[in-house]
């Protein structure tokens, strides 16, 4: 593949220039992304009309849907991915020492990274932007359903890139109507450094099944939270609620909701009531579904899968030890969540589930732009390997090792 080769011949020039030469070319793909926007939104229009034609489900229409604020957000983050200072040949210290030299180490850019995503045309500008800050070459796979506006954002960055003084190959995009694409690219590990897929689960375990590059998995949805009996009302409400403005993909919505058996009727009668009036459509296991009419019953696979919309479902448990085995074994791993007012089920909590991330008493809503001096983020890992939790500038880079002895 050309391109792939185009990418990892303009990685090796990128990793070596300067950051104020990169924190330029992230100033310029923000101001164009910016004047480019009617024809951006026009390209979007066209790939609605054309999904709405095949029948491609709500769910993937509001990913795929992009509006002047979308838009923005992606400018935003560009200018402050800009002004972030250069998080590549960092120095760091080293957890050993070699006799007579002096031992250190730095952040380096992985190479070449693919990011392979369903709908989310916005995302190819903030990918884009996360790896020319990194010093990192970009391929895109883009999803049929949003070829015309993945075709003009990229050309879009593509001449902001090259008017930067930036090679060329530095972001590819590869086309939609041409074979088996996804399994040719990450089979291609002599170039491609690391393959980011998002997405349904379905993509996701596509590209893990086929890639012989490296993978970092993403997920999005089936996030746990536990109601323990001293957990306020309020409390539970506004996590739930709050986990669910993410926008547009529901990345650690709380999707699954057990519930301590110490309950009373009327607290979960008042949740529920409260979660109805807000258009979410509630289901239970199998007791709950039988005692309470208006929870649909669900069924068995449910649990262990992402509703993407505005579905939660409820289940009793024991206690805190059910609690978190159930998670560990149902969860999506990359964000659940407790609400308590024990300070010692809090530790227990934190200490017992295996997800990337929990939260306590905090709302778990993903924020691609965070304020308060957070990362910015590309989206969630929940693996145990390459890096897990928070997608970041740090996520995409990799270290060296360096040992300098004395001369004499």
């Amino acid at each position: 593949m050309q391109a792939v080769v185009r990418a990892h011949q303009s990685s090796l020039t990128l990793s070596g220039l300067r950051g104020l030469e990169r924190s330029r070319a992230l100033q310029i793909m923000a101001e164009t992304l910016k004047n480019q926007q009617d024809d951006i939104l026009e390209a979007n229009t066209l790939d609605l009309e054309a999904s709405r034609e095949m029948a491609i489900p709500e769910l993937v229409l509001e990913w795929l849907k992009l509006t002047p604020e979308r838009i923005q957000a992606a400018v935003r983050i560009l200018q402050r991915l800009s002004e972030l200072s250069d998080p590549i040949q960092q120095v760091l210290n080293t957890p050993y020492q070699v006799d007579q030299c002096q031992t250190y180490s730095q952040l380096m850019p992985l190479g070449v990274i693919a990011l392979i995503f369903e709908a989310f045309p916005e995302l190819s500008a903030i990918a884009a932007g996360l790896c020319i800050r990194t010093g990192n070459s970009l391929i895109l796979k883009g999803s049929s359903e949003a070829s015309h506006s993945n075709q003009v954002i990229t050309k879009t960055l593509q001449l902001a890139i090259e008017d930067a003084g930036l090679p060329s190959g530095s972001l590819e995009l590869l086309p939609t109507d041409q074979g088996d694409l996804i399994r040719d690219l990450v089979t291609q590990d002599r170039y491609v450094n690391l393959i980011i897929p998002y997405g349904r689960s379905s993509l996701v375990q596509q590209v893990i099944r086929q890639a012989t590059a490296p993978v970092l998995k993403t997920a999005i949805g089936n996030c746990y939270l536990y109601w323990a009996p001293s957990g306020s009302l309020d409390m539970v409400r506004w996590m739930i609620l709050d986990s669910h403005q993410s926008e547009p993909d529901p990345v650690n919505a709380i999707e699954k909701v057990l519930v301590s058996r110490n309950h009373s009727i009327s607290a979960l009668t008042m949740l529920w009531n409260s979660l109805k009036e807000k258009g979410y459509e509630l289901r239970g296991d199998a007791a709950l579904a039988a005692d309470f009419p208006d929870l649909i019953a669900a069924d068995v696979s449910e649990w262990n899968q992402a509703y993407l919309n505005n579905t939660i479902a409820f289940k009793a448990v024991d206690g805190l030890k059910q609690a978190i085995g159930w998670i560990n074994a149902h969860s999506s791993g990359h964000a659940d969540c407790l609400a308590t007012e024990s300070y010692q089920e809090s530790r227990q909590f934190a200490l017992g589930i295996s997800s990337a991330t929990t939260y306590i008493n905090a709302s778990p809503r993903f924020y691609r732009n965070p304020k308060r001096g957070s990362p910015v983020a590309l989206g969630m890992s929940n693996q145990k390997g390459h890096r897990r939790g928070i997608i970041t500038l740090e996520t995409l880079t990799t270290v060296k090792h360096i040992v300098q002895g004395n001369s004499e």
